[in-house]
């Protein structure tokens, strides 16, 4: 069985709705960079409300001005609103033009697990990681598990494995520590933000 709802954004509609809707669950991905995760994941929900709609043919046929201004708010969708309203409306444009409207088709009509990640790097904001994090949320929570879909999943947890915001909390408070980590090994990193002397701090 499909979960009911995706814990990820914090609000209890926006969870509903990723888990509901397959296009929703491709936008929250799409956004999901360069701003806190719950705000990317409560985005489907919040173009939903000023749109009037989810559908891909529709939001690929409206104005660019138009989705833009749904993007900029107030409060503004994301951090870059202008660049994602873009990003979601040729990804709706491929939903609709190349998978008939049916997001769902992109996983459900995948041959096997490379073909599964070949059509989802297709799609515009989707690299390497986001592919293999969402065939893993895919495998794991909503039973698409097409042949070799198990070679895809990384090693580290990721957001298919989020299934309580208990789990949400653990997985950010690894991904926070793990870029600590990082930054701490790279040459040089405390002497870039090393003080001048006789500096003062607040």
């Amino acid at each position: 069985m499909p979960p009911r709802r995706l814990p990820f954004s914090g609000d209890e509609e926006a969870d509903r709705l990723l888990a509901e809707d397959p296009f929703a669950l491709l936008v929250g991905f799409a956004l999901d960079q360069q701003v806190p995760l719950q705000t990317a994941f409560r985005g489907p929900l919040v173009l939903r409300r000023r749109l009037g709609t989810l559908d891909p043919a529709a939001i690929a046929s409206r104005p660019a001005a138009e989705v833009a201004e749904a993007f900029a708010g107030p409060p503004a969708i994301h951090r870059f609103p202008r660049m994602m309203a873009g990003r979601v409306q040729d990804l709706a444009a491929i939903v609709a033009r190349e998978h008939r409207g049916d997001a769902a088709a992109i996983w459900r009509e995948a041959a096997d697990g490379p073909d599964l990640a070949r059509r989802l790097a297709a799609l515009p904001g989707f690299g390497p990681m986001k592919v293999r994090t969402l065939v893993a949320l895919l495998g794991r929570q909503f039973g698409v598990r097409p042949k070799g879909w198990e070679d895809l999943v990384p090693a580290h947890p990721t957001l298919g494995d989020v299934t309580s915001a208990e789990d949400l909390r653990a997985y950010q408070a690894a991904k926070r520590a793990e870029k600590a980590a990082r930054r701490a090994e790279t040459p040089g990193s405390r002497s870039r933000h090393k003080l001048p002397s006789g500096a003062r701090t607040r």
